[in-house]
């Protein structure tokens, strides 16, 4: 593809106060669309911690088109072991039920396969955000979908669509392929299989500035030519709507979407999506192990409400805050609502 990341390039989007600046200011601040804060009838405060989600830092082997985390090979950001322990000890001493591995590419972690070997038996639920070229790179990666079954990883991969076009458009040049060899690889260890134990789910995020359609429909119009054309099953589909943030919010800019897609989205605003947003349920870590409400919010540097903001202070007393809210919010709670386990109301 040829794309290099926003920090790599210098640009001024890889500054997140600028990114806040623009979600913040023209359309909301002339009062044209009403402002996140101002829609929602109160604050919005945690409910049970459920979902412990660790950004194990930037670097991946792609540079995606629409990329929210603004991932890359170029990305030094790597979470270390003694942060990980942190994290670990949460698992061990509190009941976190799900665990979420994600990146960039949580592969590349050099203490990825000790912390998932570590903390696999202390959550009833360890995902894996996988892009699937990973698995394919060299013999070290190729080896992982029988550690990931081994250790009975939910596997949760990113495939834009089942066809070549699409997905190389969005990804790059011969991810489709590789994708697909993965994915077949996963099938061949029962990840998917009717009556495995091992799940395998694929997510599809809209190639351009519209919101995703039903995820239902999606599932099966997925399941049906993956199957079709190249014997691959898999459990879900998770539909995300791309947040107007990072690479996705400078595609908008150089393309004059931004103020339509914001539109879409403020008009599309459902209540009932926002009762569920993935941010009461979920507290994210930063590879440094700063604390966030959500991935997104990690990606803008809008740390949790209060004076602890680092995991090495984590007190369950945490989840007695406020959650802190942007404009990018629209995204999780327009038409089905969105969050990292695909639509909220399907």
């Amino acid at each position: 593809m040829g794309l290099k990341s926003l920090h790599a390039r210098q640009n001024s989007l890889s500054n997140t106060d600028r990114q806040l600046e623009i979600l913040s200011n023209g359309i909301f601040e002339n009062g044209e669309l009403p402002r996140f804060i101002d829609r929602i009838d109160q604050k919005l405060s945690p409910k049970k911690l459920e979902i412990l989600q660790i950004n194990m830092g930037y670097m991946c082997n792609q540079v995606c088109a629409h990329c929210h985390v603004d991932a890359g090979p170029d990305r030094k950001e790597i979470m270390t072991r003694k942060t990980l322990q942190m994290c670990l000890d949460i698992c061990k001493n509190h009941r976190i039920s799900t665990l979420d591995l994600t990146g960039g590419a949580p592969e590349m972690n050099p203490h990825f396969r000790w912390f998932v070997e570590e903390s696999s038996t202390h959550v009833d639920d360890l995902i894996v955000r996988s892009n699937l070229t990973i698995l394919t790179a060299n013999k070290t990666y190729k080896e992982l979908p029988e550690f990931f079954a081994k250790h009975n990883v939910h596997v949760v991969s990113s495939l834009p669509f089942y066809s070549r076009n699409k997905t190389d458009r969005q990804r790059g040049d011969g991810v489709f392929d590789k994708s697909i060899k993965a994915l077949q690889t996963l099938n061949a260890l029962g990840y998917g299989q009717p009556n495995s134990k091992l799940q395998l789910d694929l997510v599809y995020n809209p190639a351009g500035a519209f919101l995703p359609g039903d995820q239902k429909e999606l599932e099966a119009d997925f399941k049906k030519a993956l199957l079709e054309d190249f014997g691959i099953v898999f459990n879900k589909l998770y539909t995300i709507t791309n947040m107007p943030i990072s690479r996705f919010l400078d595609y908008l800019l150089a393309t004059e979407n931004y103020e339509d897609y914001m539109r879409e989205l403020v008009l599309a605003y459902n209540p009932t999506a926002l009762e569920n947003v993935m941010c009461t349920n979920t507290l994210s870590v930063g590879w440094d192990g700063s604390l966030y409400d959500c991935d997104f919010n990690q990606m803008l540097n809008l740390k949790i409400n209060g004076p602890i903001d680092h995991i090495s202070g984590y007190k369950p007393e945490i989840n007695k805050r406020s959650i802190r809210v942007s404009q990018h919010c629209y995204g999780c709670t327009a038409g089905a609502g969105s969050s990292c386990q695909g639509a909220l109301n399907s």
